[in-house]
């Protein structure tokens, strides 16, 4: 796919997202390059008088959210988010994905885990028969950090870096991503990593989804659990 239509796409996938949203809603906002559209969407109707309070998965979306004078607030001021709008890295039609290419996997399963409707926003690349392709973002911490990779060895993990060092998520974390070409079954893979000590939270989005938004050349596809 060019990259002018795939921005389009993107761009047309998430100001149809903002559409959900209603005066006196608190939004989660996601991380990424789609979601990117979107908060931007959502400046724009703030400064034409909607009335919206937002919880952010990431120090990036926080800082362009602030700029476009949306009011960003810690999520346990929160005690729901009525609307999650995030991007996916891939999502299938059983609405589970691959989350985290942009580094905020875990804050965003607890922003998507705490709302009450979750909204995904994609490019028709993003839309795939069968996980996998897509590398599968792990999180984990520092310390022993090697002993994981050696235990993950299998999963052809690769150490996420960044302009020459060792890429840190906001909360001070490493990420490994898994080069597995398929997923045959999200659900087993998910728990399985989960039980390797050292590993924090896991890039799969499991059933998690309400609705995917598609950008489809001129238009959009929405499809709902």
């Amino acid at each position: 796919m060019k990259d002018i239509q795939k921005e389009a796409e993107k761009k047309l996938a998430a100001e149809k997202a903002v559409e959900f949203v209603k005066d006196g809603m608190t939004v989660g906002l996601g991380t990424g390059s789609t979601v990117y559209y979107a908060i931007n969407k959502i400046g724009d109707l703030v400064k034409d008088g909607l009335k919206v309070k937002a919880v952010s998965s990431s120090n990036a979306s926080t800082e362009l959210a602030k700029s476009l004078g949306i009011e960003v607030i810690p999520i346990d001021d929160v005690p729901l988010i009525n609307i999650n709008i995030d991007g996916a890295d891939e999502a299938d039609s059983s609405f589970n994905g691959i989350k985290g290419g942009g580094g905020a996997l875990l804050f965003e399963k607890i922003l998507a885990l705490n709302s009450e409707k979750n909204i995904w926003i994609v490019d028709s690349a993003k839309l795939v028969n069968t996980l996998g392709k897509f590398p599968l973002p792990v999180e984990v911490i520092p310390f022993g950090y090697k002993r994981v990779l050696e235990h993950l060895k299998d999963c052809n993990p690769e150490l996420r870096m960044k302009d020459g060092n060792i890429y840190k998520t906001d909360s001070g974390n490493y990420i490994f991503d898994l080069h597995l070409n398929v997923i045959e079954d999200p659900l087993i893979m998910d728990m399985e990593l989960k039980q390797v000590t050292g590993i924090v939270e896991t890039g799969l989005f499991i059933d998690i989804a309400d609705t995917i938004i598609i950008g489809k050349e001129n238009s959009t596809e929405i499809i709902n659990k």
